[in-house]
C-alpha cells in the first residue's frame, strides 16, 4: 500500500528486519529527511559519521549501507533512481528558517515534524539525529564550501532500502524552501512485506 505524506509535514512507522521501504518523489523536486531508530534500542539511532567511515564516501546511494552510532548496519540500499543525497545537513527548524530566508514562518519545520512523530515512541527532540536526506542536492566545493541546489530527483525517482534490523522510520516532505526548489510537494512510501 502507498502512503502519502503532504507536504511540509511528516510520518513514523515500524520496519522489521528483511523488509524493504520504498520511498517515492512522486512530483520531481521534493527532499526527504530520514531517521532510523533501533525498535528494541531508542539510543541506537543512524550515524552520519559512522556511515561515511565504513562506506568511505560522503555520497551515500544505491550499494551502501546506513550505520548506527554503534557501527551495526541498519539499512541496505538496494535502488536508488536518482542517486544523489545528504548526510551533512541536519534537519531545519524554525532557527534555520530566520537564518537562510529572514522568515518566522509558522510552517512546521523538518526538525519539528520529526520530533512530532517519534515522541509517540519516547524520542526526544534533541535526541534526533542528523538526517540522511533523500534526494537532497548538496554540493560540496574543492575548498570544502557547501551549497544547496535543486534536488536532482525527478517525478518518479525512488530509493529502496533493506532493513537490516528491526527500525523505528521517520519520514518528512521537507519544509526547507531552497532543499526543493521553491516549492513544496508531498512524499510517498511502501513497505514491502
Amino acid at each position: 500500500m502507498i502512503n502519502h505524506i503532504p507536504a511540509r509535514s511528516g510520518a513514523s512507522f515500524k520496519l522489521k528486519k528483511d523488509q524493504r521501504l520504498l520511498v517515492y518523489n512522486p512530483e520531481g523536486k521534493q527532499v526527504s529527511d530520514m531517521i532510523l531508530i533501533n525498535e528494541h534500542d531508542i539510543n541506537e539511532k543512524l550515524s552520519s559519521g559512522k556511515t561515511f567511515d565504513y562506506e568511505e564516501s560522503i555520497l551515500i546511494t544505491k550499494g551502501n549501507y546506513i550505520w548506527s552510532n554503534r557501527s551495526n548496519r541498519m539499512a541496505y540500499i538496494v535502488e536508488d533512481t536518482c542517486g544523489r543525497n545528504d548526510f551533512l545537513l541536519a534537519p531545519c527548524d524554525s532557527k534555520t528558517f530566520a537564518h537562510f530566508y529572514d522568515s518566522h514562518d509558522p510552517s512546521p519545520s523538518c526538525l519539528g515534524n520529526l520530533s512530532h512523530e517519534l515522541q509517540k515512541y519516547g524520542i526526544h527532540k534533541d535526541a534526533i539525529p542528523t538526517a540522511f536526506n533523500l534526494f537532497m542536492h548538496v554540493d560540496i566545493a574543492a575548498q570544502g564550501s557547501l551549497r544547496v541546489l535543486p534536488p536532482k530527483a525527478k517525478a518518479g525517482d525512488y530509493i529502496e532500502f533493506k532493513a537490516e534490523m528491526d527500525l523505528i522510520v521517520a519520514l518528512t516532505a521537507c519544509s526547507a524552501k531552497d532543499s526543493n526548489g521553491g516549492s513544496f510537494k508531498s512524499i510517498t512510501y511502501e513497505v514491502l512485506r
